[in-house]
């Protein structure tokens, strides 16, 4: 039952003075103040701060009466939240108890931030304490980043060599990807169109058009299938790809241009047919499916009838047994495949289904990539809920207090566009989802959150966006399925909004290879369709084209302060900030236009339309106002 009162408690949170009241993670040994300004007719004696270390024991601590005016009473609670964990980090959860009459009133907040008062203790506040030392890497901040799926993007005039397997499909243009009846149906994935590190070395100047500085490839490690996540020996790059000369190639061409790369790493399972597995004998059969004596039995699980865990059930899909040091070794040790590459010139890696990598794993890979960097490398995980309190089969995890991740993808995020841009125009969701992430994790790992609208395993944003939902219908079904003129219209124009935010809330913008030229698509894999050359939405790639130059030329948005200004039923207003560099962001998803005073002089970076105090913000459109300096 929520409580109503027309004057509740306000709660801020200070650090040496300064307001800290919208953040819920901080470093060890921090200081916080607890101030509680108290409405006198609000009614209640002296509240008390709750709180607790995750899963241990409540701690009450009684609140002291600092002043009153006659209005309001002000109170306040200090402490040093890694005491309560034993001088660690750790995670903590808190409520405040306000004693009113015969009922005892609890805070309750679903974004960590904003709160309401219920007579029951259901939803507390987090704080997450991480390590001092914990810094994420600065140059990924300010970047923009490419998600390349390497079959789909480009065929390259280089040596290639497939399997015998291997089916090529010469039709780019309208050729679609290989698909099983239905979704998740078993599907042998040996379809190839033919795009290669060489065809992506040859379009860095188009990269470059759009300000990426940030190459995320898809897995490029020889493997049977044609997205490569069966990989069947992690120190070769495929051969249909062009092998390590085009990988060298990709490499030092992307460094002339000032544009890093990182790779997946699938280091979770191989393929079945694999040098370390070898199901199929095609590594001479010194695999552990087939041979008891192989030196790689042991990073496997096998069962006495002979079979093995895999991951989710996908025979051709071993799980690695992380337990194993030997397995685990070859991935993080010094000379292991994390700083191996790293050492031949990747940015960092992409840590795939890192839910299910162990904190052992995770800590070392961690430890050896950032030493073989100098602290460089990033190191991002393939998280889709908050990452600051997840639990993965029955365990809390600390991927961000300091020894595990730099950065997540940030699939919260998404779904907060999504419920924005789409259909719903729900700003709430938006502002809470954004609420939530910023007052729960590091601020280190806020500036580098991968902000994503789509990747390989989602609808193409643009369908999701304008397209029919795809309920009910099968594979065949949906892989001729297109928008309608209208509904691809109104997808366009959702998009734009949808990559205005995506592109200036805190974190860094990956684009989905093919976004920016208007690819449609459902599930995977309609979503992996080959890149449209020559056939681009101009409209779009234009847009695209304007989002880089302006993000890259705020300094407000590497790392500046994120705070919003207001938001309604269908619209938000939020600010970056960076030194004397200020950026205010508008959307409106309703169908009239919202007006808000803003003191000043602006121009949208999007129209050239100028504003003096009073901003107008049209019905389905979006703004980004500089300051008039002059």
């Amino acid at each position: 039952m929520i409580i109503e009162h027309n004057n509740i408690p306000e709660i801020k949170k200070t650090v040496q003075g300064e307001d800290a009241s919208r953040f819920g993670a901080f470093p060890l040994g921090t200081r916080l103040t607890f101030r509680i300004i108290m409405p006198r007719s609000f009614a209640s004696s002296s509240p008390v701060l709750r709180i607790s270390p995750d899963g241990g024991s409540d701690t009450d601590i009684a609140s002291s009466f600092i002043s009153g005016d006659g209005i309001n009473d002000i109170f306040e609670v200090t402490l040093c939240p890694s005491d309560l964990l034993g001088n660690a980090d750790g995670l903590l959860y808190y409520t405040f108890l306000f004693p009113n009459g015969a009922d005892t009133l609890f805070t309750s907040s679903i974004n960590n931030v904003d709160f309401e008062l219920l007579k029951n203790d259901d939803c507390r506040f987090r704080l997450l304490v991480y390590r001092e030392d914990f810094i994420t890497p600065k140059w990924i901040g300010g970047k923009i980043m490419y998600h390349i799926f390497v079959d789909r993007f480009r065929r390259g005039d280089g040596k290639v060599a497939y399997r015998s397997d291997a089916v090529i499909d010469d039709d780019w243009e309208n050729g679609l990807p290989q698909y099983g009846e239905r979704a998740g149906a078993y599907v042998e994935n040996n379809v190839f169109f033919g795009g290669n590190l060489w065809g992506i070395a040859e379009k860095l100047e188009y990269l470059k058009s759009l300000n990426i500085g940030v190459i995320y490839l898809s897995p490029i490690f020889e493997a049977r299938s044609n997205h490569k996540y069966d990989i069947g020996n992690y120190l070769n790059i495929d051969s249909g790809f062009g092998g390590n000369v085009a990988f060298d190639n990709l490499l030092n061409k992307a460094k002339e241009l000032g544009i890093k790369v990182i790779l997946d790493g699938v280091f979770n399972h191989t393929g079945a047919d694999s040098l370390y597995f070898d199901r199929n004998g095609s590594y001479g059969g010194k695999g552990a499916y087939g041979n008891p004596e192989s030196k790689y039995r042991t990073w496997y699980s096998f069962r006495d009838d002979g079979e093995y865990d895999c991951w989710w059930g996908i025979k051709i899909l071993p799980r690695l047994n992380q337990n194993n040091a030997d397995c685990r070794n070859f991935f993080t040790s010094e000379d292991g495949v994390g700083a191996h590459y790293i050492r031949e010139g990747i940015a960092g890696w992409r840590l795939d289904v890192a839910d299910e990598l162990n904190d052992e794993f995770l800590d070392e890979f961690r430890k050896s990539v950032k030493s073989a960097s100098d602290g460089n490398a990033v190191v991002i995980g393939e998280v889709w809920e908050n990452a600051a309190d997840k639990i993965s089969y029955g365990k809390r995890r600390r991927y961000l207090r300091g020894l595990q991740l730099d950065s997540v993808m940030n699939y919260p995020v998404r779904n907060g566009i999504i419920a924005f841009a789409g259909e719903e125009g729900n700003a709430e969701a938006l502002y809470d989802v954004l609420t939530e992430l910023y007052g729960s994790y590091p601020r280190c790992v806020c500036d580098s959150l991968m902000n994503i609208i789509g990747t390989h395993d989602t609808e193409r944003i643009l369908t999701v966006l304008g397209g029919e939902p795809d309920i009910g219908y099968d594979n065949s079904k949906l892989a001729s399925m297109k928008m309608s003129a209208y509904e691809r219209r109104t997808a366009v124009n959702r998009l734009k909004i949808a990559s205005v935010i995506q592109y200036t809330v805190f974190g860094f913008p990956s684009v989905y290879y093919g976004d920016e030229a208007g690819l449609e698509g459902y599930h995977d894999p309609f979503c992996r369709k080959p890149f449209p050359w020559g056939h681009e939405d101009v409209e779009l790639l234009e847009h695209y084209k304007l989002l880089g130059n302006i993000r890259t030329r705020h300094e407000a948005f590497d790392g500046g302060v994120f705070s919003f200004i207001e938001h309604g039923e269908k619209y938000i207003v939020y600010e970056r900030k960076k030194g004397n560099d200020r950026v205010i962001i508008a959307a409106n998803r309703g169908k009239k236009t919202v007006k808000f005073t803003i003191l000043g002089r602006y121009t949208d970076a999007l129209t050239g339309k100028r504003f003096r105090d009073l901003i107008d913000v049209e019905a389905d459109t979006s703004v980004i106002l500089e300051e008039d300096k002059g």
